[in-house]
């Protein structure tokens, strides 16, 4: 044996034993070692590939004892009696929200429109609406439907004027609050400053504007005697062109003047 030899022998050897030490038994090298023997054919082949088994796990109690079978409940249907009543589902009552009350908003009334003039006969004022909104004329036939009245009822047939003629809404423009209670409020204060300064036995209330603003009365007050806080004792009466559009309204206002005019009559002051 050579040198060479030798070298790869030892060479060899020393391999072993390092492989012994580690407790490789089989190993398989990455090159071509040199002065090794040849490997072995089995240890070249590819390892088979294991392939996990599924495993099926059945329950204990299925093993132990057979499986027993509930029996299949049948829907009941009932069969409706005569003269009995269907029978409903229990409905659980649904608790229903409180409803929330709501404030009305308030929406202001539009101004009431009228003319009113205060006029003074004798004992009696006469708050007077104007048919046409402007002051009375000698030839107006409402004014000389009002000139009868006063003489029917014993008064001075030429009343004299109170002031300027009341009209309403006071303002065009502006936000003041020209509604019906407004109305109300003002021709009331109106009248009681002028009886005030001259006070009457009795106020007549000629037309509806004078009736609702000054007496707080309306259509159902005509012919009636009202008694009004600040105003004293008033007479209501329909107004001038009603009593021209229908004449038959003239016959309660007369029978209504017999029992009103004690108020004034010259008998009921002395």
């Amino acid at each position: 044996m050579t040198a060479l030899d030798t070298s790869g022998l030892n060479a060899e050897l020393r391999r072993r034993a390092y492989l012994d030490a580690m407790q490789v038994a089989t190993w398989l090298p990455r090159t071509e070692l040199p002065f090794a023997a040849p490997s072995r054919a089995e240890l070249l082949a590819p390892a088979p590939v294991e392939v996990p088994l599924a495993i099926v796990s059945e329950p204990v109690a299925a093993v132990a004892e057979p499986v027993r079978e509930s029996p299949v409940e049948r829907p009941k249907i009932e069969i409706p009696r005569p003269g009995a009543q269907p029978r409903q589902a229990a409905v659980e009552p649904v608790a229903e929200a409180e409803p929330v009350e709501e404030k009305p908003a308030r929406v202001s009334a539009p101004p009431p429109r009228f003319a009113l003039q205060l006029l003074r006969a004798g004992d009696c004022a006469l708050l007077v609406e104007l048919p046409t909104g402007q002051p009375f004329q000698s030839r107006d036939p409402a004014y000389i439907l009002l000139k009868d009245l006063l003489r029917a009822a014993g008064l001075p047939d030429s009343p004299q004027l109170l002031g300027e003629p009341v009209r309403w809404p006071l303002l065009v423009r502006g936000n003041m609050d020209q509604g019906p209670e407004a109305a109300l409020e003002f021709v009331q204060s109106f009248v009681a400053a002028r009886l005030e300064e001259q006070p009457s036995a009795c106020l007549w209330l000629v037309g509806l504007p004078a009736i609702r603003f000054a007496g707080e009365g309306d259509e159902h007050s005509y012919n009636r005697e009202l008694q009004i806080e600040g105003l004293g004792a008033c007479w209501a009466l329909p107004g001038l062109e009603l009593l021209m559009e229908e004449p038959t309204r003239k016959r309660e206002l007369w029978q209504a003047m017999r029992r009103v005019r004690q108020r004034w009559s010259a008998p009921a002051h002395s």
